[in-house]
């Protein structure tokens, strides 16, 4: 007679999280820079790799912290994320845009190659100095809230993988963490 147990270590979805959130004031505004870390889902890759392109969406809030209301939003921003990959060259291509893409063109954007899609994919999970406010807005006596989120936008996919996607777990991702930003000392 054998007995078989269920396996402990069964396979588990890898943890998606923000890894590491950093806030600066610059002289002309407020920098995030942030490492995320997730795979992406195992439907999403199968597409990518026969060629449909996958795309993202990263939003930045700054909120003025309030005591007596809610808080009140100060400045918010948005960068959009376009992974493709091209069976031919076998190369992958990120496009990266203030505004979404649309069917007419790409519009104005920044446009990367890469040979493999493990950097393609590295560059997408890293922020540097991305500006989410101006100077102006960030009260320096005042203490702010930064909500920031990246997530797979399911709206850009082509209409037969956004109904086949609804109700199924295989096309999630989502990423998000909010962390305060003080007050600046007095000087």
């Amino acid at each position: 007679m054998f007995c078989l147990a269920p396996q402990a270590g069964a396979a588990q979805a890898a943890p998606t999280e923000v890894g590491d959130l950093r806030l600066d004031r610059g002289d002309d505004g407020l920098y995030l820079s942030a490492s995320l870390q997730f795979e992406l889902p195992e439907l999403a890759e199968d597409a990518l790799q026969k060629g449909i392109p996958m795309f993202f969406v990263a939003d930045a809030q700054v909120l003025r912290d309030r005591w007596y209301w809610s808080d009140r939003l100060v400045a918010e921003t948005t960068r959009y994320f376009r992974l493709s990959y091209q069976p031919l060259t076998r190369r992958w291509r990120l496009n990266i845009s203030s505004t979404p893409f649309t069917n007419s063109g790409l519009g104005v954007v920044l446009g990367q190659n890469f040979d493999n899609y493990a950097d393609a994919l590295s560059s997408i999970q890293r922020f540097s100095r991305w500006k989410i406010a101006e100077r102006d807005v960030i009260e320096s006596d005042a203490v702010h809230t930064v909500n920031f989120r990246f997530r797979l936008d399911m709206s850009q996919l082509p209409r037969p993988f956004q109904i086949g996607a609804v109700g199924r777990s295989g096309w999630n991702l989502l990423v998000s963490r909010s962390q305060r930003l003080g007050a600046e000392p007095a000087k």
